[in-house]
């Protein structure tokens, strides 16, 4: 079970390290329409900085270090970001290919289970629950 704890935990790695250049390069203006209107800050740095802090947690769930650390700011991170796509959903933006309400919604249901994956393929979860 731990082989596929670590083989999960690199592949979310993998994932975000894509999404963070996409946020960089061939996605920025799709991500800055997720930009809630209520940030203080520009939509541009909002996804520039977002880009750089999904690769850095890329990288460090990939390197396999600070598991349950790295996990734990994933998760948060992953719970920051979420305004965004439910600001697509109540804007009706579309983006990613996300064109009507009803894929917006669905899209909504994932995020939990990005918390759920970031904190139980480093362990932790466990760790959470022992601690209690």
């Amino acid at each position: 079970m731990e082989l596929v704890r670590k083989a999960t935990q690199v592949l979310l790695g993998a994932a975000l390290i894509y999404t963070g250049i996409s946020h960089l390069t061939t996605s920025r203006l799709e991500f800055q329409a997720q930009v809630p209107n209520w940030v203080p800050l520009s939509a541009d740095f909002v996804v520039l900085a977002s880009g750089v802090v999904e690769i850095l947690l890329g990288l460090s769930l990939a390197s396999l270090r600070y598991r349950k650390e790295v996990g734990i700011a994933t998760a948060l991170f992953f719970i920051a970001i979420f305004p965004g796509n439910i600001s697509q959903y109540v804007n009706g933006i579309d983006a990613f290919g996300l064109d009507t309400d009803r894929a917006r919604a669905i899209r909504l249901l994932f995020q939990p289970l990005l918390v759920i994956w970031a904190l139980w393929s480093t362990g932790a979860w466990r760790s959470i629950r022992s601690s209690k």
